[in-house]
């Protein structure tokens, strides 16, 4: 089990690094995480829903995302309830103190899906959530020592030195923990180092003698492109426009925003520069705006008119440039929102940008289905997560779909202005389709009076997966892997 001195340490990455290393060793792993909170999530082929880190770790293994890696999904829906997902499948709504007193009916649940795993797979690489030294709520943890336990698994601590202070929160961790919970923390690593680590070999040996644990690596800090659902890394996010890059990708950052991983497959294009824009950034002219998903519609509307926001997309707008929203984005492009069973907020109905004539309807039951979808000749594929119907008076549509599931099926998805310059879906991963997106990119181009490319572009699949062979070769270059395999195979873990 990986755990971390903090959230945004590197567990998630070091999960993924460490599900390629085992999987290119000849193992079958699987990563696993019993309690995830993110906005960002993903639709399984089954149809369930799950959190996008465990899904780059599961691509990171050379398997399916299944549902049972992540049980238990937390997405805030405000700043004091969050929608309760297990398995996959949404329970209902609670506050952190409902969820709290929630917790021991889980601990069963998710030890009987974690045995199934285990079952099944040679390794089980599992991730911590935050911090164990969370010691306000460690009697009813499952996320961190909570899982460890039921696992009966060692853990290795990452500690992010980027941050400052790395020895004291090394330090600080091991010494909040119960003596039993201590036991089981068999090494350490740090991680997004920067300099000589010869300056750094003095603190390893005194953090060592101090916790009685072995530092078994120094990550460097590196330059990956790699998936983040941590709502930390928003605030790290790129806000301003390279201009050594032909198109200029505009991002707009909503309070609730959900699945930002949506437009990580444009940064993988050489001639597109992508960036976020938020409250009192300038949003300039973008060639492409985006609206992204949110978890509370009506929220970020509000939020949208009330900092400016909604005028500054109407100018861009006026300017003649593409304006696309996913999700909760194609939602706030239309005229009315409804929502008479307060099933995202209190608000009744609110009108919507009015780029689109579309109206959307808030209903209790959720939409989750893997997607394949016609656009003019393409066949693209994505997934839908959202609980709002949608009525387009446009004469265009986005999409139409022709398997939702694995069944065959046959509707539209989404809106077109006449003039095909405001695009709105509901398929998240729309942008992961390199042929698709290409042509999307193309067109731009071409408006901005620019040749077009005409290279293939590297399938998005093909792109991650050379990113996760980098990851692997800097985490086998820094770590003793031999230490991490004779923890691995311990026979008794407990003191």
């Amino acid at each position: 089990m990986i755990q971390g001195t903090a959230s945004d340490s590197g567990k998630s990455i070091l999960v993924a690094g460490l599900c390629r290393i085992f999987q290119q060793d000849g193992l079958k792993v699987m990563p696993f995480k019993s309690q995830n909170m993110a906005l960002n999530s993903y639709i399984t082929m089954d149809g369930k829903e799950m959190g996008r880190a465990q899904v780059f770790q599961a691509e990171a293994a050379g398997i399916e995302p299944d549902a049972r890696m992540n049980p238990v999904l937390l997405k805030p829906t405000s700043d004091r309830k969050s929608q309760v997902i297990f398995n996959g499948k949404v329970l209902c709504d609670m506050d952190a103190v409902e969820y709290h007193e929630f917790k021991p009916q889980l601990i069963e649940k998710i030890s009987t899906l974690y045995q199934e795993l285990l079952q099944e797979n040679d390794v089980i690489v599992l991730e911590g959530a935050g911090s164990p030294a969370e010691i306000n709520l460690n009697s009813r943890d499952i996320a961190n020592m909570g899982m460890a336990k039921i696992a009966d698994a060692p853990v290795i601590l990452v500690a992010d030195i980027d941050k400052g202070g790395v020895f004291a929160s090394i330090y600080g961790t091991v010494h909040l923990l119960e003596p039993e919970e201590r036991a089981r923390i068999k090494g350490i690593i740090i991680n997004k180092f920067r300099g000589d680590i010869a300056l750094l070999d003095p603190g390893l040996k005194m953090i060592e003698d101090l916790t009685d644990v072995p530092v078994v690596g120094v990550i460097p800090y590196a330059q990956l492109n790699i998936e983040d659902e941590d709502s930390v890394a928003l605030s790290k996010v790129n806000r301003l426009y390279n201009t050594q890059k032909d198109l200029d990708i505009a991002v707009i950052g909503l309070s609730k925003m959900s699945n930002f991983t949506d437009f990580k497959s444009l940064e993988s294009e050489p001639d597109v520069s992508v960036r976020y824009v938020f409250p009192n950034d300038q949003l300039g002219s973008p060639d492409i705006l985006i609206l992204p998903g949110s978890k509370n519609t009506l929220e970020d509307c509000l939020y949208l008119k009330k900092t400016g926001l909604a005028k500054e997309i109407q100018r861009v707008r006026d300017e003649g440039k593409m304006i696309f929203g996913i999700c909760g984005g194609f939602q706030l492009l239309g005229k009315m929102l409804h929502d008479p069973n307060q099933v995202e907020s209190v608000h009744g109905s609110l009108e919507g940008l009015g780029l689109l004539e579309t109206e959307t309807y808030f209903e209790a039951e959720k939409t989750t289905t893997r997607v394949e979808a016609e656009i003019g000749k393409e066949i693209i594929s994505g997934y839908e997560i959202h609980m709002g119907r949608t009525e387009n008076h446009e004469r265009h549509h986005f999409a139409h779909l022709i398997s939702a599931n694995g069944k065959t099926i046959s509707r539209n998805d989404g809106a077109v202005s006449s003039d095909k310059l405001v695009i709105g879906t509901y398929l998240h991963g729309v942008f992961d389709n390199s042929i698709w997106r290409r042509k999307l990119l193309n067109q731009v181009r071409e408006a901005k009076g620019l040749s077009p490319i005409n290279e293939a572009a590297m399938p998005y699949n093909e792109y991650k997966n050379q990113q996760y062979n980098k990851l692997a070769d800097l985490i086998r270059e820094n770590i003793d892997l031999d230490k991490i395999y004779q923890i691995m195979n311990q026979e008794e873990v407990n003191a």
